[in-house]
């Protein structure tokens, strides 16, 4: 069995998990906070972050979202994740990395220190200008999911792939924590109706941060 070290509010674990339940692929999460540093953690991924998957039977640990995502890729057929021609898979590609690095960075990765960390962690105050340009920021990238929801069933085409789970897998975690107007964006709110719908989705909706709770639409896949 496949050991998962993450945390509940991980965008980058959480699109490990939407990839592993689309892919059936069976694991256990292990819960690890990064910021408390733990030697045995650092062990395993000296970068100190999550997700690490480790098999250890067969003495595998995996490190890097991205890596993970084409282990399983390359060694599990049910459910393609980067599906179609070359051309097709460079877009999921670069969407998966456009969220994995754009997203996380202008959106994600402010409303988690503020809203998280300084609540966990460091026990100061949030500051609101960063939260202001951090949903600010939202509006634009969900301005562009409308745009490629207009041409297409899928965000990379015309099927589900690792882009829809990379994207996903970040709104969660903003909306999670209140930065996502979601008013005027029926593409993307169509969209991630359905997307929340799925079975893989599911577990990550049930979960709770301590201390921290999300948006009463959250957990709803109509969003009322």
């Amino acid at each position: 069995m496949w050991q998962l070290y993450q945390f509940p509010l991980c965008p980058f674990s959480r699109k490990l998990r939407l990839l592993l339940g689309e892919k059936g692929v069976g694991h256990e999460l292990v819960r690890e906070s990064p910021w408390m540093k733990r030697d045995e953690f650092v062990d395993m991924n000296p970068a100190g972050q999550t997700p690490v998957l480790v098999e250890p039977a067969r003495g595998i640990t995996l490190i890097d979202s991205g890596a993970i995502c084409e282990y399983f890729e390359e060694t599990v057929e049910k459910s393609p994740m980067i599906p179609g021609s070359a051309a097709q898979r460079a877009e999921v590609r670069r969407l998966a990395a456009w969220f994995d690095d754009r997203l996380y960075a202008e959106v994600v990765e402010p409303l988690l220190n503020e809203r998280m960390k300084k609540r966990l962690v460091t026990r100061d105050a949030p500051d609101t200008r960063v939260l202001r340009d951090a949903m600010r920021v939202a509006n634009a990238h969900l301005d562009y999911l409308d745009y490629l929801l207009d041409h297409r069933r899928w965000l990379a085409g015309p099927v589900l792939s690792l882009a829809d789970l990379a994207a996903a897998a970040h709104l969660s975690v903003a909306d999670y924590l209140g930065g996502i107007d979601w008013r005027g964006h029926k593409q993307t709110t169509d969209w991630y109706s359905v997307m929340k719908s799925r079975p893989s989705f599911r577990p990550l909706l049930a979960e709770r941060m301590e201390v921290i709770a999300p948006p009463a639409h959250y957990d709803k896949v109509d969003f009322f």
